[in-house]
């Protein structure tokens, strides 16, 4: 017998993964946390088998099997719409619910920033590993970009940022390029001298690609000393947080009203106060009435209430759930 009265919230980023088993009035049943969702790199068929172990894990801890009511899945990758039909329609086809609801993540943030009683519009900007932005309005009108990475016009992210500092330091060290400590810094973080040993190492995989992302931080860092090459790498991702912000609202037509532009991912997470001063200071001249909020709360928080919204929920089951996120 399929479970009633219950949901499942699904947040599947790049990097990881979370599954929360909700109840209607708003209890956390059963969670779990897997690997990142990537369905270019394995497939979409395999990314979705990938999730099964965490539905189950999910619905053990709770004691049962399913299937639930509903499931709202909120997945990185899902960036154009025939991507998520095909999500859907994969998703859906493993009968872990009676409905299923696919959407690109950027959208969970998005509502775990947003009221609970009222309308529910505004924009979010993550800027995590990647960056993208997806905003809602009136009837149902929606705001969002493909963030297919440059092939898209994008510009920024952690994963971003970290070339761009090592590009810079490598001109840098050459001599192509204008001075900046990130010549130093980026090396000696990994326990070398100069850039040319931590190109060969980057190139043959004597160091793990995947330590890239340690850049990052660095990067904050060396600008927050006063570099002018480092400041103005973060002055320019800012510059993009708040432009895609802004043409979303714009697009929405809240641009003249009282809207939330909630922020998320780890990069605005950190609340660098280079970035986050100067993306305040953007939004205040172009969109005076929006409301910047950085939302440091689990992203499958938003899918979870997600799964309230379409419950038709009262208000004490999203208090509740809430509060299970602290």
């Amino acid at each position: 017998m399929g479970l009633t009265g219950t949901a499942l919230a699904i947040d599947a980023g790049n990097s990881k993964t979370d599954v929360a088993l909700v109840a209607a009035d708003g209890r956390l049943l059963g969670t779990a946390r897997g690997g990142g969702f990537q369905p270019p790199v394995v497939g979409v068929g395999r990314a979705v088998d990938a999730l099964a172990p965490l539905v189950h894990s999910a619905l053990a801890r709770a004691g049962h099997t399913g299937p639930v009511d509903h499931l709202s899945a909120f997945l990185a990758n899902a960036d154009l719409p025939v991507e998520e039909a095909g999500l859907t329609a994969e998703t859906a086809g493993r009968g872990w619910a009676r409905t299923v609801s696919v959407r690109n993540d950027t959208f969970a943030l998005l509502r775990a920033g947003l009221p609970d009683d009222g309308e529910r519009v505004g924009v979010a900007v993550v800027c995590g590993a990647g960056i993208n932005c997806a905003g809602t309005g009136r009837a149902g009108a929606t705001a969002r970009f493909p963030a297919l990475g440059r092939l898209s016009g994008d510009w920024g992210g952690g994963a971003f940022l970290a070339d761009e500092a090592l590009w810079c330091a490598a001109r840098a060290e050459d001599g192509r390029g204008a001075p900046t400590r990130l010549a130093t810094a980026l090396p000696a973080h990994f326990g070398l001298t100069t850039m040319r040993e931590l190109i060969e190492a980057l190139h043959l995989r004597s160091l793990p690609g995947h330590r890239r992302h340690e850049l990052t931080p660095l990067l904050f860092t060396v600008a927050e000393s006063g570099d002018p090459v480092a400041r103005a790498i973060v002055a320019r991702q800012a510059e993009e947080i708040a432009l895609l912000a802004t043409v979303a609202l714009e697009r929405l037509g809240l641009l003249g009203e009282t809207a939330p532009v909630v922020l998320g991912g780890g990069v605005l997470a950190a609340r660098h106060p280079l970035l986050h001063d100067r993306i305040t200071r953007l939004l205040a001249e172009r969109a005076p009435k929006a409301v910047p909020q950085v939302v440091t709360a689990p992203p499958v928080l938003g899918a979870a209430l997600d799964t309230l919204d379409r419950a038709g929920a009262e208000a004490g089951a999203y208090a509740r759930l809430r509060g299970a996120w602290g």
